[in-house]
């Protein structure tokens, strides 16, 4: 089978791997499609150091069940589905609380084990998620908006909360469209003008433009008082220091953006405000219920593509993006080749 693999930083190409077996449990899977997103980028650019090479990337797909192992329904034959990429040891602390999302030991598909940005992926038939509804390039869209929905979660967002979410591509998208469902009212901010407008149709009440004076508009947005809810997802300093200036006293802040280093923050308002500050990792079984807020017909995750390609334009696809990256948003890879 062909596969997308990065064999070192700066070089991605098709290559040829040997096709998967399903084994005791799994499910041999078509994939149909395949989203690209940060975690790939910096795999590509040689910036995630979980990554060795040559990695086969891909952890955000979709596709159609076409053999079963030992062990697995019939009634799977056939099937359509997200799947979750993430792998958790069982044994750890976080595994014991029952927060696989945390584990210590996790692997991802695509990053520290190979991806399935292939042809055809073997998976564990409890890591699927289906739909007879939805349409495979939708379904690839489930796992990053579950990062949002997370964070959502961790915050324990309500209908009388005002969320603030700091950056509007694909895992904030996931946070705006989450935290709309519940009734919360919901601001978006990010610096690009297009993320801004799908951050109204996700559900955003208003937005704000990071070119501008941020505080004094989120300021005038909540008269004063601030977000009782940030969600940064953008993982930069500056956006880090100000969620913590901007969240209202007793507020909740979640920390999605991954960013590497130190980052000096004013523990003084930490202190003052009372800030809850929550860490936000990855997604349990928030998968199950995105899919079920795409076929409530709600939302409309297909406004977040910018790029559709090929398997075989996927690697020109990733150095256009390296080499400008605001011009990109979402990119969706068609490994099967339907439109």
């Amino acid at each position: 089978m062909r596969a997308l693999s990065i064999d070192r930083p700066g070089l991605a190409q098709v290559v040829e791997r040997e096709k998967p077996v399903a084994g005791p449990g799994e499910v041999l899977l078509q994939v149909a499609f395949a989203g690209l997103c940060g975690t790939d980028l910096s795999a590509f650019l040689g910036k995630n150091p979980l990554v060795e090479y040559p990695r086969v990337i891909g952890h955000e797909i979709s596709g159609r069940v076409v053999d079963i192992g030992a062990g697995v329904d019939l009634a799977w034959k056939g099937a359509a589905a997200a799947v979750s990429p993430y792998k958790n040891c069982g044994a750890c602390p976080a595994c014991r609380l029952d927060r696989p999302n945390a584990c210590r030991s996790n692997q991802t598909l695509g990053v520290q084990r190979d991806g399935a940005l292939a042809e055809y992926a073997a998976v564990p038939v409890s890591r699927l998620v289906p739909s007879q509804v939805l349409s495979l390039d939708v379904l690839a869209l489930v796992e990053p908006f579950s990062i949002g929905m997370h964070a959502v979660r961790r915050t324990e967002v309500t209908a009388s909360d005002t969320v603030l979410v700091l950056g509007c591509g694909g895992v904030g998208a996931g946070a705006i469209a989450a935290a709309s469902a519940r009734g919360a009212r919901v601001i978006g901010l990010d610096l690009d003008a297009q993320k801004l407008d799908q951050a109204r149709r996700l559900g955003a009440t208003e937005v704000v433009d990071g070119r501008g004076d941020v505080a004094g508009q989120v300021h005038a947005l909540t008269g004063g008082d601030g977000p009782s809810v940030v969600i940064e997802a953008v993982g930069s300093p500056a956006t880090y220091r100000l969620a913590l200036e901007l969240v209202a006293p007793c507020g909740r802040i979640a920390c999605v953006g991954w960013l590497k280093g130190d980052v000096p923050l004013d523990v003084r308002l930490i202190v003052l405000k009372e800030v809850a500050i929550l860490g936000s990792r990855n997604a349990t079984d928030e998968l199950t219920a995105v899919v079920a807020l795409f076929e409530s017909g709600t939302v409309d995750p297909r406004a977040l593509v910018t790029h559709r390609v090929t398997l075989d334009a996927a690697p020109a696809m990733l150095a256009q993006w390296a080499a400008a990256p605001q011009a990109v948003g979402k990119i969706l890879v068609s490994v099967s080749g339907q439109a």
